[in-house]
């Protein structure tokens, strides 16, 4: 039991990182609305450099976004494939909570795999069908009017009419920020990450107790409360747990040494996956020391959270022709990777 206390705790402060992060990114994505569109021209290279910069931010919001720029038109096939790349979802948020250092790199990683393979698609892949296809489609997704948050009347009136969902949110938020100060959520020693999630948590605190009421509900209780942090609980208690049973019984580590290509595949098969939560399996496993950089950039490459979702509602073509892509592209940095154990 004391093992499954272990996990569980574990668990509860990786979601509650993921929760504070995911509050405040909601909150500048729907702030800035309209500036992604700002500075995309007609120059490929400036829509492959938007493109991954909206795949680097943790979540799923960059992807939802390079995805309604695609079916608006405005950015390339190629482009899109570069957000689908550069993502890791909300699994992000994760490993800069635990392996901070990696995550960046990892990141940086992506994002150039990303652009090139943006280029590359653009210039060798045809389609016109997909295009087609969204030549007259009017997909809107966080295309809100920009929150009118400061307000201190709007704010004084709202919190002496305070909703149930609001007072829920200051609890949740005031728990990880009390945690963040006292050491039981996150390091137990002051560091640049412990101070990051005391500083977000505060921020996240301003947020849930400034905006108006119908941001709160739409964006921050029902998006990322009801939709995400469950999902992302269940998942990462899940793998937790399993990895943790797991490696008590099979030694991993010589496993995968002896399979190293066959891991390799099940990784970039599973990026398949058009979910987040699978990706934390290879996540933890690298964090344990069971498998090479070099699976969990592969992995990183393919899977996309569910930032696909959407575009696998209207297109299937684009969404299988998108993960091909992304395989052939995880496969082969993947084998180079290993190839020059790294």
């Amino acid at each position: 039991m004391s093992e499954i206390y272990h996990v569980f705790q574990h668990t509860i402060m990786i979601t509650g990182f993921v929760f504070i992060m995911m509050l405040v990114i909601e909150f500048i994505n729907v702030q800035t609305n309209g500036l992604w569109q700002k500075g995309v021209s007609k120059n490929r290279w400036n829509q492959y450099l938007l493109a991954a910069i909206l795949g680097a931010i943790p979540g799923c919001l960059g992807a939802f976004t390079a995805v309604a720029l695609f079916s608006h038109r405005i950015i390339s096939f190629g482009a899109l494939i570069t957000a689908m790349i550069a993502t890791s979802g909300d699994e992000a948020f994760v490993m800069l909570a635990r392996i901070p250092k990696q995550a960046l790199l990892l990141t940086a990683i992506i994002f150039v795999v990303g652009i090139l393979a943006g280029f590359f698609t653009d210039k060798f892949f045809k389609v016109k069908s997909i295009n087609k296809r969204f030549a007259d489609f009017k997909f809107s997704l966080h295309e809100e009017n920009h929150c009118k948050c400061f307000s201190i009347k709007q704010i004084i009136y709202d919190l002496k009419h305070i909703s149930m969902q609001r007072v829920l949110l200051v609890v949740l938020v005031g728990i990880i920020l009390l945690g963040s100060l006292f050491g039981s959520i996150g390091p137990n020693t002051w560091n640049w990450i412990r101070i990051t999630l005391l500083l977000t948590s505060l921020t996240a605190m301003f947020i849930v107790l400034s905006v108006p009421e119908h941001f709160l509900e739409e964006h921050l209780w029902d998006h990322i409360v009801r939709k995400h942090i469950p999902r992302i609980f269940i998942w990462t208690f899940a793998t937790l747990l399993a990895v943790h049973f797991f490696m008590q019984f099979i030694d991993v580590s010589s496993w995968v040494t002896d399979n190293i290509w066959f891991v390799l595949l099940i990784a970039v098969l599973v990026g398949i996956i058009p979910e987040s939560g699978p990706h934390m399996i290879f996540i933890t496993l690298y964090i344990s020391g069971a498998i090479p950089f070099s699976i969990l950039i592969a992995s990183s490459i393919v899977q996309d959270g569910h930032g696909m979702i959407p575009l696998l509602a209207e297109s299937k073509k684009a969404f299988l022709s998108i993960k091909l892509i992304n395989v052939l592209v995880g496969l082969g940095v993947g084998i180079i990777g290993i190839l020059i154990g790294y």
